[in-house]
């Protein structure tokens, strides 16, 4: 992070990247002096409301940060922007968005955390957006010019009030990451939380941190008072839920959707719940120390793909170990309902032995809520993210390219990303078909 002195200074006459956040009200000119060299922007968590209307001069910015600003609208000026394709609006004030104020050279939009309304006809134009956070609004609908969004791979739409959605969203030829629970889709849905043990926190002890991510803190724990109805391990993990909403939706639904998953070899077990007022959390199976992260996060330049550290490698039987686990726990899935909306190498847990578990339902969604039609569109979704996922790992093991079972994983993951949703397999037939080259 630099400050708005050094910049004055001169320091930093040159620099590719400028984060600034010093409580600023309006937006400081001194910027301008970077406009030749100038590509990520971060002016997250400050007090601004407006942006010059200069500020297409920054003729070199590709990303632009304005998260936890006082934004009541989004600035005209940004469509001027020849190369902004990254921008970030996260918890202001929108309300709603005009008309063709957004560059069409958009590729990831995060607008979550606001109370935007409606969104305009011009988001058709956004041909190259492949991105799109919109949990945490009020939407009633989406826009039907948004099926031209062809290339739309990942949004999350949790936490609106939507009432419907369309049916172009089911077809569109690249999402494979769709979130919509929170919404005002369906009633009297019942959760399946009655059939999970409660526990209080007084049952345990925290110990260590584990991780984090958007919606909770993972921590490793000790039973100090194990109720008779549960047979697990002495230590344990607990998610303790934020609370507030998450770029993925409500931390409530997550624990829904979490129970109603049910058991499965391949994902982390739930054991209990804590439903009170003060928090929510879920009591899981710790899980071996030998168990490590298969990818990392997409970065700012992959934007929808996971990346990897620099010298990981799968050997082919353990790509079709991990890939084959990986289906069937998501035929499960698709069975109880549920929907994952987040399938990725990143979320998914390895050995040595390349045994796998599979978490984080932090934007997974309950099919109860939707038509059937759509339900089976939704696996087709699902389908296509397993896809990118076979992609994303079969690099790992390129020197094997000329093998049987190489060329074999190549056709089912092309099965899997064809443009036709109609024409993709189902969890069931992919598992049957990985089953042969084990």
């Amino acid at each position: 992070m630099q400050t708005l002195a050094q910049l004055n200074s001169g320091k930093y006459s040159d620099i590719t990247h400028l984060t600034l956040s010093e409580n600023l009200t309006e937006f400081p000119q001194q910027i301008f002096s970077l406009a030749s060299s100038l590509e990520v922007l971060d002016l997250s968590g400050n007090q601004l409301s407006a942006l010059p209307i200069e500020f297409s001069s920054l003729q070199k910015l590709r990303i632009l940060f304005l998260t936890n600003n006082n934004f009541n609208n989004i600035p005209a000026v940004l469509a001027a922007c020849p190369q902004l394709e990254m921008i970030s609006f996260k918890g202001n004030q929108l309300s709603q968005i005009d008309e063709n104020v957004l560059p069409i050279t958009t590729r990831w939009l995060i607008l979550t955390d606001n109370k935007i309304t409606a969104l305009p006809h011009s988001m058709g134009k956004l041909t190259r957006l492949q991105k799109f956070a919109l949990a945490g609004n009020q939407l009633q609908q989406l826009p039907d010019s948004m099926k031209n969004c062809k290339n739309l791979a990942l949004i999350r739409l949790s936490a609106n009030q939507l009432t419907m959605l369309p049916d172009w969203l089911f077809q569109l030829p690249s999402l494979a990451w769709l979130a919509f629970s929170g919404n005002k889709l369906a009633n009297n849905i019942q959760p399946v939380t009655d059939q999970m043990p409660s526990i209080s926190p007084q049952d345990f002890q925290l110990k260590q941190k584990l991780g984090e991510g958007a919606s909770g803190v993972i921590y490793q724990a000790a039973w100090l008072t194990k109720p008779t109805t549960i047979d697990s391990d002495d230590d344990i993990a607990v998610k303790l839920f934020k609370g507030e909403i998450t770029s993925d939706g409500y931390p409530i639904d997550e624990l829904n959707n979490c129970l109603q998953a049910g058991e499965h070899k391949n994902l982390i077990k739930v054991i209990a719940k804590i439903m009170s007022k003060e928090q929510l959390a879920l009591i899981m199976e710790l899980i071996p120390a030998r168990f490590y992260n298969l990818g990392l996060p997409p970065s700012l330049i992959t934007c929808t793909r996971d990346t990897f550290a620099i010298g990981a490698t799968l050997t082919i039987s353990e790509v079709i170990r991990i890939v084959l686990s990986m289906a069937d726990a998501l035929r499960h899935l698709h069975e109880n309902k549920v929907s994952h909306g987040d399938i990725y190498a990143h979320n998914t847990m390895v050995d040595e032995h390349a045994n796998m578990l599979f978490g984080d339902f932090g934007a997974a969604s309950n099919l109860k809520v939707l038509p059937e039609t759509q339900q089976i569109a939704m696996q087709a979704i699902e389908v296509r993210a397993f896809g990118c996922l076979l992609d994303d790992l079969l690099p790992l093991s390129y020197q094997l390219e000329s093998t049987a079972q190489y060329q074999a994983l190549e056709i089912i993951k092309e099965s899997c990303m064809q443009a036709d949703t109609f024409k993709r397999p189902t969890f069931i037939a992919i598992v049957e078909q990985l089953k042969v080259h084990v």
